[in-house]
């Protein structure tokens, strides 16, 4: 690819201070490129090992508070190549919660999910309808609704957190709004859109009043890991073996609009194909143990692990057992990305 040229560096250095005095400039030798052959990210690949991640839950669970408002008692998982947020776009994190304690009620433009990693006896209220939250669920708070929790068991418990606030905050359209009471009211019929629509395979008839979010809220771990079975028995995806994504029941679109999820299984002794793609990915290790090799680093996990892998990574999986399927669930931007033109992948 040929490069730019400026065999008027003196001129152009001439008339920064200039122009900057008027808000404007021109291209300077000094400049990185605002254009590249391929994407370049200052992502860098990542792995959490669940040892290591269960020692400091409970660390932050002994020794942090869960206030009122906004502020939740999570571990964050970072990148050491971004400001903030696990990848360019999502930020996730891991939620430990105590029995009887709530999560108050607020809202925010960013979307966010709960993948329950551990524990059950815990509820959330979503713009009025209530359900509860079991380990393997997926569980939605689409942009702008209000949502709380309150954890009403014995026994601490952990999900993933995951919202698209890195994105938002890119665009500078953050809104957050808290309430003045911790838990909201909950709807006459509490569970009413899963009533509607939670079968997956069918909608009331005469659908005049098609809401605008995605109605399903709660994706019961049962009904998910059913579907995976069922599609892991056909021939393998050459660079995933089987996923299956989660979708919108009304639209077939993804189950939230700018977040994409999934759930994936490795058969015994699989060792897929190398690929790369734009967009980001973060992966939660179910059950198995295996490897993923980024870019030629190869990270050996197990159950309860955490890895993240970087835009335009050339990336390959291998279950490790050659009796037992390993189970992933991973969240991505690609919905984001396709939506905006910019989705690409290739095979490596």
């Amino acid at each position: 690819m040929s490069e730019a040229v400026m065999s008027d560096t003196v001129q152009r250095q001439a008339l920064a201070e200039e122009l900057d005095s008027f808000n404007c400039r021109v291209a300077q030798p000094t400049d990185g490129p605002l254009f590249t052959r391929d994407p370049q990210s200052a992502m860098k690949a990542a792995h959490w090992k669940a040892s290591d991640l269960e020692r400091l839950l409970t660390k932050i669970g002994a020794k942090l508070k869960l206030e009122a408002g906004g502020q939740r008692r999570t571990l964050r998982l970072a990148n050491r190549g971004l400001p903030f947020g696990t990848t360019p776009t999502i930020w996730a994190s891991i939620q430990y919660i105590l029995p009887g304690e709530i999560a108050t009620a607020h809202r925010h433009t960013a979307s966010a999910l709960r993948f329950i990693m551990k524990g059950r006896g815990a509820d959330t209220i979503v713009d009025g309808e209530r359900y509860e939250m079991n380990e393997g669920d997926l569980v939605l708070t689409p942009a702008w609704t209000w949502h709380d929790h309150e954890h009403k068991g014995d026994e601490p418990m952990i999900w993933l957190d995951v919202l698209d606030i890195s994105l938002v905050r890119s665009m500078h359209a953050t809104f957050f709004e808290g309430s003045d009471v911790p838990r909201q009211a909950v709807s006459d019929i509490p569970d009413r859109s899963y009533r509607h629509y939670g079968s997956g395979l069918m909608r009331p008839l005469n659908d005049t009043s098609r809401p605008a979010l995605n109605p399903l809220l709660v994706y019961s771990a049962e009904r998910a890991q059913e579907a995976l079975r069922l599609a892991a028995a056909l021939p393998p995806d050459p660079f995933d073996d089987t996923a299956l994504e989660y979708l919108n029941p009304l639209t077939g679109d993804s189950a939230l609009p700018t977040i994409g999820t999934a759930l994936q299984s490795l058969r015994p002794g699989m060792h897929t194909k190398a690929h790369r793609h734009t967009g980001s990915v973060v992966y939660y290790v179910m059950r198995g143990q295996g490897a993923t090799i980024v870019d030629g680093t190869t990270f050996e996990w197990g159950a309860g692990d955490f890895m993240s892998i970087p835009p335009w990574a050339v990336h390959e999986h291998v279950n490790r057992s050659y009796d037992t399927p390993a189970m992933l669930f991973q969240v991505n931007d690609f919905p984001a990305l396709k939506k905006l033109g910019l989705y690409r992948e290739e095979a490596a």
